[in-house]
């Protein structure tokens, strides 16, 4: 793909995404098994920013350790953060989840838990956070020379979607776009190439996507598919394959078909292009935040912003 030029609008970094959090009153993230030195200095860098209070669950006596022991700057950050003790990773999750269930959080955090172990609790039919939607990641790229945010799902929860499955993933992608200023983002329906192809799964599911956006099944956003990625990002690459379509070249949102391209093409942006990434699950009653440990400092901070925006909207 060519380079889109220089970036002038500030809207379109990452870092307004902070700004924009800390506009937004009333947050509290809920954070499950929080005894981990690099969520502490997530949540720690959170505070700094004014970015929201927090709740985080676990073995009191280590997640206190991590606080004071090694942030001494935290005191006047004392009154934003509450700790609550949980003997098991477990409880500790049920505890977090069980918060934002009962509004008393706005935002779910992954500590340091499997993403299985805290998706269980999040699963629960008593007390968890499903809305009937499918959950999907949606990560939210700041592109170096790119002249607008790239939106990347699913690379972390979907496996092979079928049709309705991608069509509810759009929607919360939608969703997540809009809540940080996209107000009608252009989406792509990725595949091989840009042809139906009845040999290629990808290509019958994203002509059905476009014909269904049309019809009105899935509204606030316009879909295109399918389309080969460079033609998704590029109007040159667009431009030479004769593709006209107001989502060719400028795609706000990549629907990719199944994970391992997600995971491909957001690893790559990260590591070939030097992407600055935010990310979070949706179509939950309330945005989650699961880092890893791979993920910086930056990318956590990033990732609580985008969910805060997220869960205002």
């Amino acid at each position: 793909m060519e380079l889109q030029g220089e970036r002038v609008d500030d809207s379109l970094l990452l870092e307004s995404l902070i700004n924009k959090a800390t506009q937004l009153d009333g947050n509290t993230v809920a954070v499950a098994v929080a005894e981990d030195e690099e969520v502490i200095e997530a949540v720690i860098e959170a505070l700094n920013r004014g970015l929201a209070n927090f709740i985080l669950f676990g073995d009191k006596e280590k997640i206190n350790s991590i606080l004071h022991g090694k942030h001494e700057h935290l005191n006047e950050n004392n009154k934003k953060i509450t700790v609550v003790h949980a003997d098991t990773n477990a409880l500790a999750a049920e505890l977090a989840v069980r918060a934002v269930f009962n509004n008393e959080a706005t935002v779910l955090m992954k500590g340091n838990i499997p993403t299985s172990n805290l998706l269980k609790a999040v699963l629960n039919k008593e007390y968890g956070l499903r809305t009937g939607s499918v959950l999907s990641h949606v990560a939210v790229f700041e592109v170096p020379d790119f002249d607008r945010f790239t939106i990347v799902t699913d690379a972390g929860m979907n496996i092979s979607p079928d049709l309705e499955q991608k069509a509810q993933m759009i929607k919360n992608a939608a969703s997540l776009a809009r809540a940080i200023g996209i107000k009608y983002p252009k989406v792509a329906a990725i595949a091989a190439v840009e042809v139906v192809n009845p040999a290629m799964q990808a290509t019958i599911d994203a002509a059905a996507l476009t014909v269904m956006n049309k019809r009105g099944q899935i509204s606030g956003c316009i879909i295109d598919g399918p389309l080969a990625l460079d033609n998704a990002v590029s109007a040159l690459a667009a431009e030479h394959k004769g593709i006209d379509s107001e989502v060719a070249g400028r795609a706000d949102i990549l629907l990719v078909p199944t994970i391992e391209v997600g995971n491909v093409l957001y690893k790559s942006l990260i590591y070939f292009a030097k992407a600055k990434v935010g990310a979070v699950i949706a179509g939950a009653r309330a945005p989650i935040v699961l880092t890893s440990r791979a993920d910086s400092a930056e990318s956590k901070l990033y990732s609580l912003a985008l969910a805060i925006c997220s869960a205002a909207k």
